[in-house]
């Protein structure tokens, strides 16, 4: 009994049987889903500042996740090692837009699935994952939020906001100094419409308007 629990805790520390061929295999299929995720993220995001280097971060995340999948499926002290090495980490950056925490969420699961050798589940995944979302990008696409910044002199606010009666907003900052207001109104357009933004410029007492795309933050 004590020599077969000795052979089992010295063969747990062996690698299993990896072959060049299947390590190559799921980091390529890792990396593919990655690129598949890169190219949503490019194409189809509508946040307000498209950030290159987080959508670099989603291939790598990826592929990262996959060769330790394969590492912690090969070797148990080995997984210990590096259960314990990932607890000390700490990520201090912060994610502004939380849908770009779905697609952190996202490419950790194909590297999971791709490094688990699971690869049909990891493009199945990847493909439904990209086309809910497309879908759903398409579906939004009629209605936006802006952000509308008006700079006018006091008696005009009455004159601003009436001639906004037709669209839905909500005032979201209300800035007094220097004899002048300024609104920031969070703003609903279908189809993207911003024709308004014209006539609302040429109002008498008002001395400029900036429409900005609103993806949920300001400053």
């Amino acid at each position: 009994m004590i020599e077969k629990l000795r052979d089992l805790l010295l063969n747990s520390t062996q690698v299993e049987s990896l072959t060049v061929e299947s390590v190559l295999l799921s980091l390529s299929v890792a990396a593919l889903c990655g690129l598949a995720i890169f190219a949503v993220y490019r194409y189809f995001n509508k946040g307000v500042v498209y950030n290159a280097n987080f959508n670099l971060l989603i291939v790598m995340v990826c592929v990262v996740t996959s060769f330790i999948i394969i590492t912690i499926g090969a070797n148990l002290v080995l997984t210990l090692g590096m259960v314990g090495a990932l607890s000390i980490v700490r990520f201090r950056a912060a994610v502004k837009d939380p849908l770009d925490v779905g697609f952190l969420f996202w490419g950790v699961a194909a590297g999971l699935t791709a490094g688990a050798s699971l690869y049909l589940v990891a493009v199945l995944g990847t493909a439904c994952i990209a086309l809910i979302y497309i879908a759903l990008t398409f579906l939004r696409l009629d209605k936006r939020n802006f952000l509308l910044i008006v700079r006018c002199e006091p008696a005009a606010e009455a004159t601003v906001l009436g001639a906004l009666s037709t669209l839905r907003y909500k005032l979201k900052n209300k800035t007094i100094a220097g004899g002048g207001v300024e609104l920031t109104l969070e703003v609903k357009v279908l189809k993207n419409n911003t024709s308004f933004v014209d006539p609302l410029q040429s109002l008498p007492g008002v001395n400029s308007a900036v429409l900005v795309e609103y993806a949920g933050d300001y400053v």
